[in-house]
């Protein structure tokens, strides 16, 4: 049966992939039609895909929705912490992944007491952010960066406004003065890319939060390092500083792409043409869709192996990389038949990830309310807008792990106004 799973494998279980039939997750060809790509590696090779990394490192690529289910639900058996992978000694230090798998105390690699103490803590600090309050400061910010291009008639919405509005947000339920925002959007941009420029940028980001954690412990405030250094969990300023970062990447990318995909899919997509007349029904309903169709975290690495089993039809080893195919698992025809490829309010993606080492609660529902209060906030302002080419010509970032666009140009009447005494906030940057 497709996606049956067993503890310990045995003898006579399935042998381990042949070097000869991995299929490489690189190269130009796989992010141009990730979709399709995908339903051919299920279709080839079934819901677990023996793969090669770049640099033809080996690991498992999860396409199935039961099994990406399975590994998450079992971190008993599938575990975070990297320092067990089995294909260290094939990973030069330069590796263009060690991003994703190089080890540190955060509370990303953190497992079982340890994890929930971390987590926990960093759930709490965000739920005591008013949901109201936050949809009040995302619309304030979202106004003031249409200001900054209203008068314009045109704007690209991703690098003008998709992928700031979070970071803002971020920016403001960390306490970070207005003045250092500028500067803290540059170094992410910077830190995103791959070039020099991103080491350099990543420690300054993480200078600026050991600042803002030593200002914090001097004169705690209404935010979010504050709640983590008073939380009862006890953790210590460097355990907050790193994970300060990892809330920060994890808000700032993903949701900026779920704003932006979600402005493309409401500007190509007839379904959704409705709320660009002035209503806003619809708005809901297309977040939804695009984390079904068009989910920014596309794939994740990952899980580790803790024991030997069987996935899928497949023999892992211990100490196995597993990459999450969030995406593919999505498409997955157990859970989207053919026939009802419409989500509607379908929420039962993978795309916050699932279990222990899913996206912590309140996080998604915080994400959404940025995201929404940001879509929300620009068909209002500008509700003649209108995609400033043909659909096909919008080009996808060349990313296997994360889904969103290069730009999105559009037009629109110019505003007669750029600000006023209601919105007294001058965008930084």
């Amino acid at each position: 049966m497709t996606g049956s799973t067993a503890e310990n494998a045995s003898p006579e279980g399935p042998p381990p992939a042949d070097s000869g039939e991995r299929v490489r997750l690189y190269g130009p060809d796989i992010t141009r039609r990730p979709a399709e790509f995908y339903r051919r590696l299920r279709r080839e090779h079934g819901p677990v895909v023996p793969v090669l990394l770049e640099g033809d490192v080996p690991a498992w690529f999860v396409v199935g929705y039961r099994e990406v289910n399975h590994i998450t639900s079992n971190p008993a058996l599938f575990a975070r912490d990297c320092r067990r992978w089995n294909a260290w000694d094939q990973v030069p230090d330069d590796w263009p992944l060690m991003p994703y798998v190089g080890w540190a105390p955060s509370v990303m690699f953190a497992e079982g007491p340890e994890h929930q103490r971390r987590a926990g803590a960093i759930g709490d600090a965000l739920d005591a952010v008013d949901r109201t309050e936050l949809a009040a400061i995302c619309e304030e910010l979202a106004d003031g960066l249409i200001d900054g291009f209203a008068g314009d008639g045109q704007a690209d919405l991703i690098d003008q406004y998709a992928h700031r509005v979070p970071l803002l947000v971020i920016a403001r339920l960390y306490g970070l003065p207005d003045a250092d925002v500028p500067t803290l959007v540059n170094d992410v941009a910077e830190s995103l890319d791959a070039s020099e420029k991103a080491g350099p940028a990543h420690a300054r980001i993480q200078e600026r939060m050991a600042r803002l954690v030593k200002d914090r412990q001097s004169v705690p405030g209404p935010d979010v390092p504050s709640r983590l250094l008073a939380h009862p969990a006890g953790l210590t300023p460097d355990e907050v500083i790193i994970d300060l970062l990892v809330v920060m990447a994890a808000a700032q990318q993903p949701t900026g792409n779920w704003i932006g995909n979600t402005l493309r899919l409401m500007l190509v997509d007839d379904r959704f043409s409705m709320t660009l007349q002035g209503g806003r029904g619809s708005v809901g309903q297309a977040l939804n869709q695009v984390l079904w169709e068009d989910t920014p975290t596309q794939n994740f690495i990952g899980r580790w192996a803790v024991h030997a089993s069987e996935l899928g039809g497949r023999r892992i080893d211990p100490g196995d990389l597993l990459v999450l195919g969030l995406a593919a698992a999505n498409a997955d025809p157990q859970v989207q038949p053919a026939a009802h490829d419409h989500t509607g309010g379908n929420r039962a993606h993978l795309s916050f990830g699932h279990g222990e080492h899913g996206c912590p609660f309140p996080a998604p529902e915080l994400a959404e309310v940025i995201a929404r209060t940001a879509v929300e906030v620009l068909l209002d302002r500008l509700p003649d807008i209108e995609l400033a080419v043909e659909p096909g010509e919008l080009e996808w970032r060349p990313s296997f792990w994360m889904r969103g666009l290069q730009s999105l140009p559009v037009t629109f009447s110019p505003a007669a106004y750029l600000l006023n005494e209601a919105r007294p906030f001058s965008p930084p940057g």
